[in-house]
């Protein structure tokens, strides 16, 4: 039996998170979610269960809303790293969901690196 794109995607979801919470320590989890139209991410304390900073494509302040592209994702990363480091955050892990980290999730991940948070 055949296996559909959404079961492969919760697979894959499931043991990267998984394999992240062994490795976790008390760091807060960086999530991304790309969908067709939009892309987000935002640093979560898993410990709390809290939201710690957030950005996203649907912001009107950065200026790509509804877009979803390369250049959208790093602009998202950046906001998301300044808002980290506002709130005093400079480590975490990344946690890339069942996307592949290539393409949106990889310019996403490499603008907040730039940023300054370290995963």
């Amino acid at each position: 039996m055949a296996n559909t794109k959404l079961k492969l995607f919760q697979k894959r979801r499931l043991r990267v998170r998984n394999k992240l919470r062994k490795m976790a320590n008390g760091r807060l989890r960086l999530s991304v979610h790309r969908s067709n139209r939009n892309i987000s991410a935002q640093l979560i304390d898993d410990q709390r269960g809290v939201t710690v900073a957030a950005a996203s494509t649907l912001e009107k302040d950065l200026g790509v809303l509804g877009v979803n592209n390369t250049e959208a994702a790093a602009k998202v990363g950046a906001a998301l790293a300044e808002r980290a480091k506002a709130a005093g955050i400079e480590e975490c892990y990344f946690d890339r969901g069942g996307f592949l980290f290539h393409g949106k999730v990889k310019a996403l991940a490499e603008a907040a690196r730039e940023g300054g948070l370290k995963f």
